[in-house]
């Protein structure tokens, strides 16, 4: 038996704008699964918290931090660099004229570089950059921000839950957590990733023993923070049809379950994430529904008692 979960990063959003992305997508997939399981709105992000994957991920996975995370730990756990002793990471953006993050990753590096020369310097991709060396780390030019010093998770998981994502949030979260974590190799964590890659890697996982499997997708979250709406409903739909089915059928071969849940809210119009609770949907090959004609979409699960992920995990 294994199980599944399927986090589509960013894919909620505020009802309050017209239709979302989830009510425009074409998910026929997922409206089978909607159809057919149990549909349960949820809170992934614990008061307090910024709402992020950082925040929810591990909420989603079964621990539910009580701090803001340490991003230089995550990523720098998602990459496998590993800092000497005395040494720590941290999470470094580079950000625009408007104070949004930009994708002038190369011009920070060389920027940080020059600025830090005691320092290594990592561009991860995109506005991301990672920093390794002797603390404290010293103020910043203009334009490029470093992510506070925060929580670092426990080791609470173990070897039969497999995380697959690329090299991100997810794959560093898990990884500190404890889990076994797959970066296949056309992971990018952009709409243009290869889902086929993940659908494979997730076939192998159970194959191999896993008991659990949670699969990423980034793509909604990165094109809705590139405020383009188009982009994140096709990163939706290419979920749904590339991977979404192989990962049924899996659930199918090993009497398992398949849950599909956003991590968060990202509001396409404005690029920001969001705390509202998120549509879930849990499915199971028996299942047949009620006949009901529910999507997975956040007007769909509106009335729907909130299941707080930060209290208890989601089964």
């Amino acid at each position: 038996m294994v199980d599944v979960l399927l986090i589509l990063d960013g894919a909620s959003e505020p009802v309050d704008a017209g239709p979302t992305s989830l009510e425009r997508a074409r998910t026929p997939v997922l409206d089978r699964l909607a159809r057919e399981g149990e549909l349960a709105r949820v809170r992934t992000i614990a008061p307090g918290l910024p709402a992020g994957s950082e925040s929810a991920i591990p909420a989603l996975l079964g621990w539910t931090p009580d701090a803001p995370l340490d991003r230089g730990a995550v990523e720098a756990a998602a990459h496998g660099v590993a800092p000497a002793r005395g040494e720590r990471t941290w999470r470094v953006d580079s950000l625009g004229q408007d104070g949004r993050r930009s994708g002038e990753g190369r011009a920070a590096e060389r920027q940080l570089r020059r600025h830090l020369p005691r320092h290594r310097v990592l561009r991860l991709g995109g506005h991301r950059l990672l920093v390794c060396g002797p603390p404290p780390l010293p103020d910043l030019p203009p334009g490029l921000r470093a992510w506070p010093e925060g929580a670092i998770p426990p080791r609470v998981l173990d070897e039969y839950t497999t995380v697959i994502a690329a090299a991100g949030a997810a794959a560093g979260v898990g990884r500190l957590l404890g889990a076994q974590v797959v970066v296949p190799p056309g992971a990018t964590g952009q709409p243009d990733t290869d889902l086929a890659g993940k659908a494979a890697a997730a076939a192998r996982a159970a194959g191999e023993g896993a008991a659990r499997v949670v699969v990423h997708v980034g793509g909604p979250d990165e094109a809705a923070h590139e405020r383009d709406a188009a982009a994140k409903i096709a990163a939706i739909e290419r979920a749904d049809h590339e991977l979404l089915a192989r990962l049924a059928r899996l659930v199918q071969i090993y009497a398992g379950t398949l849950r599909v849940c956003p991590d968060h809210g990202c509001d396409p119009h404005t690029g920001e994430h969001d705390h509202t609770p998120v549509p879930s949907v849990r499915w199971a090959p028996a299942a047949r529904g009620d006949g009901h004609d529910a999507r997975l979409t956040e007007r769909a699960v509106a009335a729907l008692p909130v299941h707080d992920a930060t209290e208890a995990p989601v089964t």
